[in-house]
Order: structure tokens, then sequence, then C-alpha cells
């Protein structure tokens, strides 16, 4: 599918977001959502966290630049054929990320079924 509007995907971002319970969002210390059209190193990743996972987090954190979690537009659009596939995609993507800051491992959200 067609790259969808950088402005409509941010806000297909924002909706996701919207969707994570306000308790796990309160919980997101330092940590800055971005949408970028592709990873350079690896343009087919939909999206990537970067940073240190709360579990990781020990008594001397403090005082680091945010965690980034980055949101891949046209990768994400390039596997959906439909609005609707983009819109899905974009949900799972997010909690995806937001899953590797709480320290949850690729294995075990596919186990949960977010593959």
């Amino acid at each position: 599918m067609k790259p969808l509007p950088l402005e409509v995907f941010e806000s297909l971002v924002a909706d996701a977001l919207d969707e994570v319970p306000a308790e796990l969002l309160k919980l997101m210390d330092n940590v800055v959502v971005l949408v970028e059209d592709r990873n350079p190193e690896e343009p087919d990743l939909l999206g990537l966290y970067e940073g240190y996972a709360l579990t990781e987090r020990g008594w001397n954190y403090g005082g680091d630049l945010p965690d980034r979690i980055m949101i891949y537009r046209e990768a994400i659009c390039d596997i959906c054929d439909t609005a609707d596939d983009v819109v899905e995609e974009v949900t799972v993507t997010v909690v995806h990320e937001i899953a590797h800051h709480f320290g949850i491992e690729e294995e075990r959200l596919h186990e949960l079924g977010w593959d």
C-alpha cells in the first residue's frame, strides 16, 4: 500500500497510544515515541525500542536521554493492503515496542499473540 501521509500516520500512532492503559503510560518515564519513514540499517523493520528497559534500570539510572520508540511509516505501509490493516499494524507495533520498554522479550510477546 502507498504510504499514508505523515500527519495521518502520526494520528494513528497517537490513537494507538490512547489505547494503552493510563496506569502503564504513567510508568513510561523518560520515553519519547517518534515516527520515521524507515530504519536506515533495517528498512523492513516496523518499530524499534532504543533505551534501557525498566527491568534494566538500576539505582544509578538518571539524567539519561529519553528512551526512544521508533515507528516506521513506510515499512508498515509496505506490508499492509488496506487502511484498516495499517491501523491494526500500527497498534500492534506500538504495543510491541512499549512492551520492550517494560522488559518483555520477543518470545513472550509471541506467546501472548502480539506477532
